[in-house]
């Protein structure tokens, strides 16, 4: 395979010549990297390959701009001599440019974002030898101008800013007016519209709205009354969770009607609050589909106004609340969506980004919704 790749991308005599190269270097020598052994390097790749260092270097790191044909010929060198990357190296360059990750979360009371955070730091402490340092700042609720002040003051001190964004125009005006600064943005957990991230890493919400309306199906056979619980109608997120569950809704459950939709604003007091509200304006709701936290809040207004109901009810996330509340029956079925990947992933993507000066191959990094129920938590 390695000589067919080669003969195509040179001519025959040169590809004659090389071949025996190859042949030597592969069979006779067997560059190695271990104790004693000679380290395959990216200039002997190259002179392998007859490809450029610069052409071997991009395509050993993912920088593109490399025909396939070359890229191939490249990569299957590389694999026969047992090229490995110089970690060294790279921490080294990445070193002399010490990279500055911030990760602004409005997360504070939000049990979920636990994880989340916990991704964060497993990433820095694996990207410690790189030089990379991650700045977290944490917020309570959906302020746009405490976000928008967030936002300004840690663009003066980061090459790369992840945040869960309030999906307001002046928030995107103001990741747009970031990047142009040279700040690479990136959305954490929900997105936002008509700005200029880089890449999303989270869920897809609409996917998680239409697997609840199909797990209440399964629970109500197909005739209930629904009430919504929602985190913000300023969460982009929340209104595609909403938006998916009443397409299922509307396209597969004629008879689930849908009475009554309020926020939570992701706090218990106010998800409590809330859900009083509406058992009292519409007493007959018997299923709710609680798409965004504040679980344990709406839970116990149910079991206070209407302790002698059961009622049906769909959650999201593997929080100690939620299984809790699932041992005892009040939630019947919960939707993951991998908290500690992303917050893993969302700066392992923004310090390659950094490191390869190239944007993410993808615009978005979806993580899978995981189905719990009681037997398998």
């Amino acid at each position: 395979m390695l000589f067919s790749l080669f003969s195509k991308a040179v001519d025959r005599k040169r590809a004659k010549h090389y071949h025996k190269i190859i042949y030597y270097v592969l069979v006779h020598i067997k560059i190695v990297s271990g104790f004693g052994a000679i380290m395959a390097t990216i200039k002997q790749i190259s002179e392998l390959s007859g490809v450029s260092r610069g052409t071997v270097d991009r395509v050993l790191n993912g920088r593109g701009h490399v025909s396939p044909e070359k890229e191939r010929l490249v990569r299957s060198i590389a694999e026969q001599v047992g090229y490995t990357p110089n970690r060294a190296g790279k921490a080294l360059a990445a070193r002399k440019k010490s990279y500055i990750i911030g990760v602004l979360l409005a997360s504070e009371g939000n049990p979920f974002f636990g994880e989340v955070i916990r991704g964060v730091h497993e990433a820095e402490r694996e990207l410690h030898d790189y030089g990379v340092k991650v700045v977290l700042r944490t917020q309570k609720g959906y302020d746009v101008a405490a976000q928008l002040a967030a936002m300004d003051e840690m663009g003066e001190d980061t090459n790369a800013l992840i945040l869960n964004p309030i999906n307001d125009p002046a928030v995107a005006e103001k990741i747009n007016a970031l990047s142009d600064r040279g700040v690479q943005m990136y959305t954490l957990n929900t997105d936002i519209e008509d700005c200029r991230r880089l890449c999303y890493i989270g869920s897809d919400y609409f996917e998680g709205g239409r697997i609840a309306c199909g797990m209440l199906g399964l629970l109500t056979g197909g005739v209930a009354n629904v009430g919504i619980l929602t985190g913000s109608v300023h969460i982009l997120g929340h209104k595609q969770r909403i938006n998916g569950f009443l397409d299922v809704m509307y396209k597969k459950y004629p008879k689930f009607r849908f009475l009554s939709i309020m926020e939570t604003e992701d706090d218990d007091m106010i998800g409590f609050e809330s859900t009083r509200r509406m058992l009292t304006e519409y007493p007959e709701i018997d299923t709710i589909f609680l798409a965004a936290a504040g679980v344990y809040g709406v839970c116990r207004a149910v079991q206070s106004f209407l302790p002698e109901r059961r009622l049906h009810i769909v959650s999201f996330d593997h929080i100690p609340q939620t299984e809790e509340l699932m041992r005892a029956g009040l939630i019947q079925a919960t939707i993951c969506q991998q908290p500690f990947a992303q917050g893993y992933e969302a700066v392992k993507l923004a310090f390659n980004s950094l490191m390869n000066g190239m944007p993410p191959a993808e615009q978005q990094f979806i993580v899978k919704n995981d189905i719990r129920i009681l037997e398998n938590l």
